[in-house]
């Protein structure tokens, strides 16, 4: 467990170990949480990052456009 303090203006202040492991340089972008009364801080990932990692599922071209066209008949009526 790793100690730290609020600024003045409300800024936080990771001590430098956290910050090497969630790869948090300055100006990064986080994304800020409330879980059962705790903070949770997550680094936003770059585009690159995003489009590199393996994808969650995989459908093809064709199964995309019979979702769409279901989702799309679905919303009409």
């Amino acid at each position: 467990m790793e100690k730290s303090r609020v600024g003045s203006k409300g800024e936080l202040f990771p001590p430098k170990e956290i910050r090497e492991k969630l790869g948090l340089k300055a100006h990064a972008k986080v994304i800020y949480k409330i879980e059962d009364g705790r903070l949770i801080v997550e680094p936003v990932p770059n585009l690159e990052e995003v489009l590199t990692e393996h994808p969650i599922i995989e459908i093809t071209i064709e199964e995309f456009h019979k979702f769409r066209k279901e989702l799309s008949q679905k919303a009409e009526s």
